[in-house]
């Protein structure tokens, strides 16, 4: 769906366009994640659908998708849901459709090559295929697997319009494109309506006014603004305001992205703090068992590490370990101090001068 506006955010509601190929420019998985992505910011996903089909196991991943979907989803068929497209449209709650659109339905189609065995697999996949399709419709219109399947799967395609559809029960209502021409120029150019909501607005009064003398009209109010004033044509103002629409969404997206990176990179800061912390307490907790530091003089050492860790770091280390009161208290129980380690260190240098 690279091709294609994937999220369109609204005030409480946002569009999610499946324009293209089931399978091609409709990818499942883009699908999914957008749908995801979408259901963690809005209650309601108005999905629109213009596409000829393709593809049905990505279909009837997209298909779970929205039906599955925790969100209100309401699906528009803006132009065609064919084949795959008009099983995809089943899970709408509810599912409208512009009194220009169609809906086809037909039987699954497929191919392969090779031996009569591959054939009859292929046949037999088919046939499941058309049993789950059934299976979706039936449950949609009221009725029994069979009766879809002699009445829509016949091997003819069945090219339904709104009215049809809607007597049939493939959809809940017809929705009134035309309620689009109340809007005034003012609205139009208003400030307060996002890109989106004037892509959507002057594309759909440029497709329902017939006379070209209205669209030359709507373009010329366009033209008062500063981005349209050097449009020749209604398509360059539909270029201009598409990219409006895409730069909108980007900008959602790389704000959305740069949270997320702040919030991981105030956590990693936290982490990595708390680990030098205990990597400095530690430091004086060896220092002063071993009797490098007292009690006394732990203060300064401290400052030292906060003020400069590495150079701290180095001066304890380099303090000599002396002999304590507690080292002998230890003497004989087994616990190995860092004056014991020390005298070994000794010993097994006077050993190895000693075997030269």
């Amino acid at each position: 769906m690279k091709k294609f506006f994937n999220i369109i955010p609204g005030n409480g509601s946002c569009c999610l366009l499946l324009y293209g190929e089931i399978g091609g420019e409709v990818s499942c998985g883009d699908v999914m994640r957008n749908l995801l992505e979408a259901e963690k910011q809005y209650g309601r996903i108005d999905v629109r659908i213009n596409s000829v089909g393709g593809e049905v196991y990505p279909g009837i991943a997209i298909f779970n998708a929205l039906r599955q979907s925790k969100a209100d989803i309401h699906i528009y068929i803006d132009g065609i849901a064919a084949s795959m497209a008009s099983a995809i449209a089943l899970c709408g709650k509810p599912v409208e459709m512009s009194r220009y659109a169609r809906l086809m339905i037909h039987t699954v189609r497929g191919g392969c090559w090779g031996t009569k065995e591959d054939m009859q697999d292929c046949i037999k996949e088919l046939e499941v295929l058309e049993g789950t399709l059934c299976k979706m419709y039936a449950e949609r219109l009221g009725k029994s697997e069979d009766e879809i399947r002699s009445q829509y799967f016949d091997g003819r395609d069945h090219w339904l319009s709104a009215e049809e559809a809607l007597a049939q029960g493939f959809i809940d209502g017809i929705y009134d494109v035309e309620e689009n021409l109340s809007v005034s120029s003012e609205t139009l150019l208003s400030e307060k309506m996002t890109p989106e909501e004037i892509y959507n607005t002057f594309n759909n009064r440029l497709m329902i006014e017939p006379q070209n003398e209205n669209k030359m009209a709507l373009l010329e109010e366009l033209k008062k603004t500063p981005k349209f004033k050097d449009c020749a044509s209604e398509e360059a103002a539909l270029q201009i305001v598409a990219q409006l629409t895409q730069t909108a969404s980007g900008a959602e997206a790389l704000a959305l992205e740069n949270s997320r990176l702040k919030s991981e990179n105030d956590a990693y800061k936290a982490e990595k703090e708390a680990a030098v912390k205990a990597e400095k307490e530690n430091l004086l907790n060896e220092a002063e068992k071993c009797g490098k530091i007292t009690a006394q003089t732990r203060p300064a050492f401290a400052a030292l590490l906060e003020s400069d860790f590495d150079a701290g770091k180095k001066a304890l280390s380099e303090l000599k370990a002396t002999k304590r009161v507690m080292e002998d208290i230890n003497a004989g129980t087994g616990v190995k101090s860092c004056w014991d380690e020390r005298k070994a260190q000794i010993q097994a240098k006077y050993d190895e001068g000693r075997n030269r």
